[in-house]
């Protein structure tokens, strides 16, 4: 009986070890600093971004991002940095010309969508793909902006750390 028991405990704890894993290795998937590969990134109708580099920190189920680079005309990327939930839903976002509002889930272990709203209208959808080697991410952004262009980007980034 001593025998089973001690198998048991083992392979509960062996179990539980995996889906600590599992969620850790989840987190670690998205969490690094990122920085924009403007030679394999394609910007429809453009103009690209002159630089970006992003780091995202996985807390729980929040996501915690901060951002440093600037747009084509050479202003400061905002905001600087930001905190969502990955429950899909509406959350206000501050001091951003393009959206007032954005929705973020994790769609499984490599991919997350964001959709950007502005007056409640939907404006763009994020889709990144984090790679399996952990070295890069690829984020598409389709819809419209905010001079009613329809959008087509697929920017490329490089993992720094």
């Amino acid at each position: 009986m001593k025998k089973h028991r001690s198998a048991l405990l083992v392979s509960a704890g062996v179990i539980c070890v995996a889906v600590l894993a599992t969620i850790v290795f989840a987190a670690d998937n998205f969490t690094g600093t990122w920085k924009l590969n403007l030679q394999k990134s394609e910007y429809t109708p453009g103009p690209p971004l002159k630089s970006l580099t992003s780091t995202v920190d996985v807390v729980g189920d929040t996501v915690n991002f901060t951002f440093d680079g600037y747009d084509s005309t050479g202003q400061a990327i905002a905001p600087g940095e930001f905190s969502i939930k990955l429950d899909g839903k509406d959350h206000p976002i501050a001091e951003d010309p393009t959206r007032d509002t954005v929705a973020m889930k994790k769609i499984d272990d490599y991919t997350t969508e964001e959709t950007n709203k502005k007056n409640g209208k939907l404006t763009t959808i994020v889709r990144t793909v984090y790679s399996r080697d952990g070295k890069s991410r690829t984020a598409t952004t389709t819809g419209t902006n905010a001079q009613g262009q329809k959008v087509n980007n697929v920017a490329f980034f490089d993992r720094l750390r």
